[in-house]
Formats: C-alpha cells, structure tokens, sequence
C-alpha cells in the first residue's frame, strides 16, 4: 500500500513523502495513529492543503518533546525483580512495565514510545531508548536489581552476581588446598588400630 506521511518516520521517510508499506503496518498503525494517509489523489490535495498546519503542529510537538526531553535525559530508573544467583531474571521487564515505571516518576509514556529490541531478563544497568517525537529521543538507564541495595552498588559500577561466583571458587580451591594437604601422602597414613580391634584379635 502507498501512504503518504503526515510526520516523519523511522526507516520510512519524512513528511510529506509517498512511500510503499506492507498493507497490515498501514491499517494496525500508520492509519489509525494519525501517521500517515492512503495515497490517494484527494489525499494528496488534502495534505497541501493542512500541510501548513501540520508543520506548525509537529514544531510545537518536537518543543514539548524536548522539554521533555531536558528533564527525562540521562536519568536512571530502578526495578526491582526476583531473579536467581545468575542474574537471570525469574520473568522479565518489558515495555509495558517501563512505561509504568516512567509514570510512577512523573513522566506521561506511551509502552509504543520505548524502543526495546526485547524484554529485558537479567540484572545489571541497561541502556533504553525513549522515543518522545519522531525527531527527539530521550536515552535513561534500567537498574534492574533484586533488592534496594544492590540497585545501589550496581549504580556505582559493581556486579552483583560477580561476588557470589568469586566466593564459591574461592571456597572451593581452599577446600582443594586444605584436602591435597591432609592427603599428601596418603601411602604414609598409618591408622592406629582401635582397642576394639585389638580385643577381637585376642579373641580370635
């Protein structure tokens, strides 16, 4: 199907232009977003009609977005999931839960606004796109930690799982110290019999 855009659109072109779609991205987003028009020829009169108005619209759009934009920029955003020694998450955080997590801090969000290749299912600090204009993007940071205090330290740069790993291996190679010397030499170990032993030797 051809459309033309009625503001710009990622990998798609700017307003304005007549561009090709797959019929289902027309009708299930394009269309009914407002985004784009079919590209008919009274559609076309249309658009140089409002055009003037438009582009007055979207420049008033793109300033509250980067309002926005100055105040969500940089920030960092904590959840808090359960998740194994690992760090893998008993779950996941998707766009839905990012976008709640936004309004909870005051920011009004659509879960279409966040740019996420795929749901989020591991502890650590994760990089997030916020898409608030088609010509402004917000970057913020997803603290995803167990409890309040590992958000903490992962904020200052540590790795929460790292610890657990590095003490189990440290516990396993003293064992394996501690068991190497007390085995050392094992043909020199002499077990001293039992006086239990000896008395069944004399009985015998």
């Amino acid at each position: 199907m051809q459309v033309i855009l009625l503001e710009r659109v990622p990998k798609l072109g700017q307003m304005g232009d007549v561009v090709r779609v797959r019929d289902g991205f027309a009708r299930n987003f394009l269309l009914p977003q407002g985004k784009a028009l079919r590209a008919t020829d009274a559609n076309q009169a249309r658009f140089e009609r409002e055009k003037t108005q438009l582009e007055a619209r979207n420049l008033e759009a793109k300033k509250e977005a980067e309002a926005v934009a100055g105040k969500l920029s940089g920030k960092s955003f904590t959840v808090i999931r359960s998740a194994g020694e690992t760090g893998q998450l008993y779950g996941s955080v998707a766009t839905r839960d990012i976008a709640e997590i936004l309004g909870e801090g005051g920011f009004s969000i659509g879960r279409s606004q966040v740019w996420l290749d795929r749901p989020i299912k591991t502890l650590g600090l994760h990089e997030i796109t916020i898409s608030l204009h088609p010509e402004v993007e917000a970057p913020i940071t997803l603290n995803v930690a167990r409890n309040p205090d590992e958000a903490e330290r992962q904020a200052k740069g540590e790795d929460v799982t790292a610890d657990r790993f590095g003490d189990d291996e440290e516990t396993e190679e003293t064992e394996a110290v501690a068991i190497e010397e007390v085995f050392e030499n094992p043909d020199d170990l002499q077990l001293e019999p039992s006086e239990t032993d000896e008395e069944d030797e004399e009985n015998a």
